[in-house]
């Protein structure tokens, strides 16, 4: 084969959201990833620009796992000519399945919603993709095993390797014509509650390595006891804890955790409810894919048993209507969607009411506003004063930190030729860079969106 690999940087370049990179060689063209950008407007607006790149060429896609940022803009892909196969482990395409089902939903829902009371400034006001994408896109899903090399032509093969993170997760080995590209995806936590520890690369001519957190390091908190003290607060002042959660991983967390602290009689039994139709359907693929997972099927029944998982829109205001404490977790995670707004709509200003923040909030999401001290937040074409006490646990995180990053990259048995660094802010990536210099002697690049960059193999 012609010995060059040309990289294309698409998303996740300079910023966390919109992961997207493009590998083109003689033999064949593979996009890692093809998520939604998100966050900031500019960001977002970003999604509904073409990518300037011939589509059609793209011979295949990979998936490192099934996260919206990493999986959302298929169905656009799709719409500017690809005809390949979407490739992942099978309970990535589980989840990429759910995500891209429920993101169809949302964005009919927000479309229909936008133009009967009249906010958007695009008359009418359009979904991003439609259900019909999201289901012509499933259409061209293929699973493959982890841990296994597989030929896509005479020169190139990939393989997934286990990475935490979320249920199917990888980072993704590409060996061209002898070498190594391994693309880290979103690297996972070592102890986590329902997974097991991530794999390791050992070998990488060019890396491609996230950074969301690289400038920080989780604190070390008991967020079993934090929790606890939580949720006697709530009762002591007859409110309501509202937990706006991600529907994979960190909800069914959020579930084990608080079953565990009833079980042990650490909270009293306090009603809580689970108001996430995806996070729902993530449930099933725990139940489907066990050897992905930590729960035993014991435990994963009784846990299920123990929560009150909401149905209907209607359920939503009838719990919204009880007047007792409770616990509700609802989507979205980062408050830029989803169920959550309906609560908080009715009860963020309440100051008996908590919203616990459990994890990343991106730039620019009403979850950031949050957690930054907004007095008031926008949404449905209003704002609504915020009298809640916001209170945030980093360390539920489903991303490494820093340290857990220079763990994870530490067995890497030769000096990369090249190391890219994605999927984070400026400052995050920049201080990673300099720690990555003074570890490991590497010479990192932060490329920016749309930067291509030619390698000679």
């Amino acid at each position: 084969m012609d010995s060059f690999a040309k990289i294309n940087f698409l998303g996740a370049a300079g910023v966390v959201t919109g992961s997207k990179f493009l590998i083109e060689t003689s033999e064949q063209n593979i996009m890692i990833d093809c998520g939604m950008f998100q966050g900031l407007k500019e960001l977002r607006e970003l999604n509904w620009n073409d990518l300037p790149i011939k589509v059609g060429d793209i011979d295949v896609v990979l998936l490192t796992h099934g996260h919206l940022d990493h999986v959302g803009y298929l169905p656009r892909l799709i719409q500017q000519g690809f005809t390949g196969k979407i490739i992942g482990t099978p309970p990535t395409l589980a989840i990429a399945e759910i995500i891209l089902m429920d993101s169809a939903k949302i964005h009919e829902e927000d479309a229909e919603k936008a133009n009967k009371e009249k906010y958007s400034s695009h008359q009418p006001a359009l979904p991003f993709y439609t259900v019909k994408d999201a289901e012509h896109t499933i259409r061209q899903f293929k699973g493959e095993t982890e841990g296994k090399w597989i030929h896509l032509s005479k020169h190139i093969k990939y393989r997934f390797q286990y990475n935490g993170h979320i249920i199917g997760a990888t980072f993704i080995d590409i060996n061209i014509n002898g070498k190594r590209f391994v693309f880290s995806g979103d690297v996972g936590r070592c102890n986590d509650y329902l997974l097991n520890d991530p794999k390791t690369p050992e070998w990488a001519d060019f890396l491609f390595i996230e950074g969301t957190y690289g400038n920080k390091l989780h604190p070390i908190e008991d967020v079993e006891e934090r929790l606890a003290t939580l949720i006697k607060d709530t009762i002591h002042k007859k409110g309501n804890l509202i937990i706006p959660s991600f529907a994979v991983e960190r909800l069914q967390t959020l579930m084990y955790i608080l079953w565990k602290l009833y079980k042990q009689h650490r909270i009293p039994n306090i009603p809580i409810f689970i108001d996430s139709p995806m996070g729902n359907n993530v449930l099933d693929v725990f139940r489907n894919f066990p050897e992905w997972h930590k729960l035993s099927m014991q435990d994963y029944n009784a846990m299920c048993n123990h929560i009150n998982i909401i149905q209907s829109y209607k359920e939503t205001w009838e719990t919204i209507d009880d007047k007792r404490s409770k616990i509700v977790i609802a989507g979205s995670g980062m408050v830029t969607g989803g169920r959550v707004l309906t609560y908080l709509q009715q009860l963020i200003d309440e100051p008996s009411t908590t919203v616990l923040l459990v994890g990343y909030q991106a730039e620019g999401t009403r979850g950031r506003q949050l957690q930054d001290g907004a007095h008031e937040i926008r949404f449905f074409g209003k704002y609504y004063p915020v009298k809640a006490s916001i209170q945030n646990i980093e360390s539920l995180s489903a991303h490494a930190d820093q340290n857990d990053l220079i763990k994870w990259l530490s067995r890497i048995k030769n000096y990369p030729e090249k190391v890219y660094l994605v999927h984070g802010e400026a400052t995050a990536l920049d201080a990673f860079r300099v720690k990555l210099k003074d570890t490991f002697n590497w010479n990192a690049t932060i490329p920016k969106l749309t930067d291509v960059d030619k390698i000679i193999l």
